[in-house]
């Protein structure tokens, strides 16, 4: 789409749906792939979640001439974070090399969580099949990463099995990827000050004020209203509604981003494939 990857500082949505793959004919506007977003910043990549969605980023980035060489980060390790990792082609390739980045739950480590999705019965082909160099370290809510051209801040979310957020920064801009959050009565006075000012927030908006007061409450996850509230609080520049509910549709999803622009104007649903800059 005309940027220079080596030169800019950017984000593409590679998946943008929540909880299981949505692909029919009604999804194709904003997607049907679980999340994955991928981050340039001056040719460094990084890549935020290995839904689905990373196998198309995957196809991509191998007709990028020569070695890859990228930093992962994962949120949590539900199902829809994790279970395109397996179908990621780059990582099957020895000449690359990716840095791989979650917290641990307990004893259990990024790599043993990973390995547990590749192991029969689940999978045929195991995480060491992966030739591809894979380094693994541990990262946990309030550190800050210096990254090459990169400032990435972490940030705990409210969410089952706990989550974390991540604030990319990069010459005085910043990108706020916080997915998977429940709101709470009040504000999450936390997660507005790790998105303070950022250029661009993408916020958890799967469910409706309706369907979190009709069985959903506990869930793990937030509304389009909310995420509005949310990117005032924190005087954000553009809110992206991420995390598309499987069984909503493009008309109703476009319902939503007009009301949530009524409540914030610069508002968009998040679309696969697309690019947005800072």
């Amino acid at each position: 789409m005309g940027l220079d990857p080596r030169n800019a500082f950017y984000l593409r949505c590679w998946g943008t749906r929540g909880s299981l793959p949505a692909a029919r004919p009604s999804t194709n506007r904003y997607g049907g792939n679980t999340p994955c977003v991928e981050v340039r910043v001056e040719g460094r990549l990084f890549i935020f979640d290995a839904g689905s969605g990373i196998r198309t980023l995957g196809e991509s980035l191998r007709r990028e001439k020569g070695r890859i060489e990228a930093d992962v980060f994962f949120t949590h390790y539900h199902w829809d974070h994790i279970h395109g990792f397996p179908f990621f082609a780059p990582a099957y390739a020895p000449q690359n090399l990716f840095r791989v980045w979650g917290e641990r739950r307990g004893r259990t480590s990024v790599k043993e969580i990973l390995a547990g999705q590749m192991a029969m019965p689940y999978f045929p082909v195991p995480l060491s099949a992966m030739r591809a160099r894979i380094e693994v370290r541990d990262v946990g809510p309030g550190q800050t990463l210096e990254l090459g051209p990169a400032t990435i801040r972490t940030q705990a979310l409210n969410h089952p099995g706990k989550a974390l957020s991540y604030r990319i920064e990069h010459a005085g801009h910043a990108i706020v990827y916080a997915t998977d959050t429940e709101h709470g009565a009040r504000l999450d006075e936390r997660l507005v000050r790790h998105a303070a000012g950022a250029d661009i927030l993408i916020y958890d908006a799967a469910y409706t004020d309706h369907e979190i007061r009709h069985g959903r409450k506990g869930w793990g996850h937030s509304t389009w209203r909310e995420a509005t509230k949310v990117a005032r609080a924190a005087g954000v520049r553009t809110l992206l509604l991420f995390h598309h509910e499987p069984n909503r549709n493009d008309d109703e999803i476009g319902r939503m981003e007009r009301a949530a622009r009524r409540l914030f104007r610069r508002t968009w649903a998040a679309r696969e494939g697309r690019i947005y800059r800072p």
